[in-house]
């Protein structure tokens, strides 16, 4: 049964969560104040001005959001930070803008997806932070950011990525004290990730399964902060000639791509295109394997997307990924764009992508060749990280391919950037959408137990996902009445 959390569940298990909170002096913050800092209380923002970006304070659950100032430690609020890739290096006409989710706690913005999925369960009675440990699976930062806000809400938590991930994800999450799991295999291994979430069901009743990929609270938050950040950075640039053309986005837990959803809502024209790995093609072709585009989570369709809003699917080489991941942060690459005229700054600022933002900016070229966009056509897509969290993955490449040089970085452009067309590119029929949505069947109603009458709802119902992404405004009021509870004496 999909159901709404509109209300109290457990009065008891929350008056748990209301003591830890007022024990520990936690406050949760509201998707308002999310989407726009201005309403954070003054005493609030005085006392992040001493905290770091990274720093396990409960106070920086309110930076969970796209416009933190981008430093590292004391910063404000301001406006939404954000990069636009010069058509000197893209190769297209039409403007590619991708929002930089480096600035938010832990480098990427999955702390909201986290927060959207554990926030509404402890303010509604269904979480007791007291004896509930929260399972994060996940493919990377997921659980990143959900190890980060369990910390900060007072509340243990366990960690399940597949052991082919970098080796940064599984220092830091020790680091921070999270229980961890490592299943068999790589980013596609979505499965083995659930069977381990199935086996801690059986064994361990205390452990709270959070699964991004069937968790609406995931693209919930996307909806209502992600979306208008976007919109929000297309203000920034508009002209009178100017039109949001569209948004980009990897498909992996399907939650960023909800922005899309809340977009079409003020821009109805837009093309919304699910990204994903050609070694991979699942939404393009059913395919299936492996690949190194991390963060995206395949070989399924995820129960939170809404297929019926996704009018293109890309699929992305890795390799084609992996050389620009080199090109944008080898020194002789940096140097290389500068002398071709790329404007210095840009350049010097090209690490704020991370590998997954790479294969977006290539499916927003691949997007733009196939539309013939112009330069009044605004394509916007997300840099969910950068490329700190991949230094590993940069090793292993020098390691197997030698130094960097000039002459690499002008194949690697020309190749990887001016050479990318649209093939692997296909815009979707009402057939085909509804094709990829009924492989939610085989993931979630043959194995995950999800009833195939909700399964239909999700494609025939047109009320249901506007109900589910517009339950933030009853957390917004849940919210406000426990943050009161707990500030009680």
């Amino acid at each position: 049964m999909i159901e709404l959390i509109t209300q109290i569940e457990n009065p008891e298990t929350r008056a748990n969560a209301v003591k830890r909170f007022r024990e520990k002096g936690i406050l949760l913050p509201t998707f308002a104040q999310m989407r726009n800092p201005d309403l954070i209380p003054d005493e609030i923002k005085d006392k992040l001005k001493n905290i770091g970006l990274w720093d396990l304070d409960p106070l920086n659950l309110f930076r969970i959001t796209w416009k933190n100032e981008p430093v590292e430690k004391g910063g404000g609020f301001g406006k939404v930070n954000y990069i636009e890739i010069p058509s000197a290096i893209t190769g297209v006409k039409a403007r590619i803008i991708l929002m930089v989710g480096k600035w938010f706690p832990t480098g990427a913005h999955k702390v909201g997806a986290a927060f959207g999925c554990l926030a509404p369960r402890i303010i509604s009675g269904q979480f007791d932070p007291t004896k509930h440990k929260a399972v994060w699976p996940s493919t990377g930062n997921y659980c990143r950011g959900g190890a980060f806000d369990s910390y900060l809400m007072g509340c243990e938590s366990v960690a399940i990525l597949p052991e082919e991930m970098s080796r940064e994800r599984f220092e830091w999450l020790k680091d921070i004290g999270a229980e961890i799991f490592a299943t068999p295999g790589c980013e596609s291994n979505v499965k083995e990730i659930y069977d381990k979430c199935w086996e801690l069901r059986r064994t361990e009743p205390d452990y709270i399964i959070l699964n991004q990929f069937d968790e609406f609270g995931n693209p919930v938050w996307h909806y209502q902060v992600t979306g208008p950040a976007l919109e929000e950075i297309y203000s920034y640039i508009k002209t009178p000639a100017t039109k949001v053309a569209a948004f980009i986005s990897n498909t992996g837990s399907a939650g960023t791509i909800a922005a899309g959803d809340y977009l079409r809502t003020r821009f109805p024209h837009i093309k919304v295109v699910a990204s994903e790995a050609l070694q991979c093609p699942t939404l393009l072709s059913n395919g299936f394997g492996g690949h190194r585009i991390e963060g995206i989570g395949d070989k399924h369709i995820p129960w939170v997307h809404n297929v019926r809003n996704t009018d293109l699917v890309a699929a992305i080489d890795d390799e084609d990924c992996m050389r620009i991941m080199r090109l944008f942060n080898e020194p002789e690459g940096i140097q290389y764009l500068k002398n071709a005229g790329i404007d210095p700054e840009v350049a010097d600022n090209l690490n704020l992508l991370g590998i997954s933002a790479i294969a977006n900016m290539l499916a927003a070229i691949k997007t733009a060749k196939y539309f013939e966009y112009t330069e009044d056509d605004v394509i916007l897509t997300v840099a969910t990280d950068a490329m700190e969290l991949y230094l590993s993955r940069m090793e292993e490449q020098r390691e197997e391919k030698g130094p960097y040089s000039e002459l690499q970085a002008i194949r690697d452009s020309e190749k990887c950037l001016a050479g990318q067309g649209v093939e692997h590119l296909k815009e979707l029929t009402y057939p085909e959408r509804k094709a990829i949505h009924n492989l939610k069947y085989f993931t979630w109603v043959e194995q995950q137990q999800k009833d195939v009458n909700d399964l239909n709802r999700l494609w025939y119902d047109h009320d249901l996902w506007p109900q589910l992404f517009n339950q933030a405004e009853a957390w917004d009021k849940m919210i406000e009445e426990f943050n009161d509870e707990v500030t009680q004496k």
